[in-house]
């Protein structure tokens, strides 16, 4: 497996793997790839579905899923992680594809394109909003659009991103945002692809990912703001499908 820094909320993973690649876990970004090698297979909102060489596989944020070769020739991909705020802000909502797997040249050949040289801020800006509109013609109908108070969940976002490695109250982020919980997860939830606590999550886990090779996994967990290791690892396999001493081998 090989992954770039994130850049301008887009990251990019390549990998090659046999038999059982990753358990069933969720992240809070788009992941949107294109299987170059092999079977690729997984589980995805109740249902096993497989991408062949050229075919494209988009993932929504916070849908449990996994993967594994679907022949004992293994498989690869290349992969973006593409934040929802980035989506949203090139499209207006967030495009829900029904199909995990589809036949789209132009969002193959944007995902491959991004691999041909180091995304620069101005290009990834441009590779979102290629995404955008492609996921948009794909989906066949504008999403549903809800009235989101921009700069509320904004000033959420930030309170949540200073308070890291540590948590914030639902009180402290009311009063902040202004809004009640209820209003304050649903649009949250519209912007940014999941709620406030499992953003927060997230964002201590990649810092987490980030430090694994090269530092103790232990001392990663504790600097993360994790009571332990053992809840750090459980932790990270539901975001990332693998323990993070298996990540770290991979990343090596």
């Amino acid at each position: 497996m090989a992954s770039s820094a994130e850049c301008e909320g887009v990251q990019r993973i390549s990998a090659w793997f046999a038999g059982a690649g990753y358990g069933r876990h969720r992240h809070d970004t788009y992941a949107i790839g294109v299987t170059e090698s092999g079977v690729q297979s997984f589980w995805y909102r109740g249902t096993t579905h497989s991408s062949l060489p050229g075919e494209v596989v988009v993932l929504h944020p916070d849908e449990t899923h996994d993967g594994y070769a679907g022949t004992d020739a293994g498989f690869g991909y290349r992969l973006l992680y593409i934040e929802p705020q980035r989506i949203a802000q090139a499209c207006g909502a967030l495009p829900f594809v029904a199909s995990p797997v589809i036949r789209n040249d132009r969002v193959a050949r944007t995902v491959r394109g991004a691999f041909d040289d180091d995304l620069a801020p101005d290009a990834s800006e441009a590779l979102i909003h290629e995404v955008a509109e492609a996921l948009l013609h794909q989906a066949g109908a504008a999403p549903k659009r809800m009235r989101i108070d921009e700069a509320a969940i904004e000033r959420a976002r930030q309170l949540l991103e200073a308070a890291l490695p540590g948590s914030v109250r639902s009180s402290e982020l009311e009063a902040v945002s202004g809004l009640s919980r209820f209003d304050l997860a649903r649009q949250f939830r519209a912007r940014l692809g999941t709620s406030p606590y499992r953003y927060s999550l997230m964002r201590r886990l990649d810092r987490a990912r980030a430090r694994l090779s090269r530092r103790p996994i232990a001392d990663v967990a504790l600097e993360a703001g994790f009571a332990d290791q053992a809840h750090f690892t459980r932790a990270f396999r539901a975001a990332h499908g693998v323990s993070p001493g298996r990540y770290a081998r991979l990343r090596r």
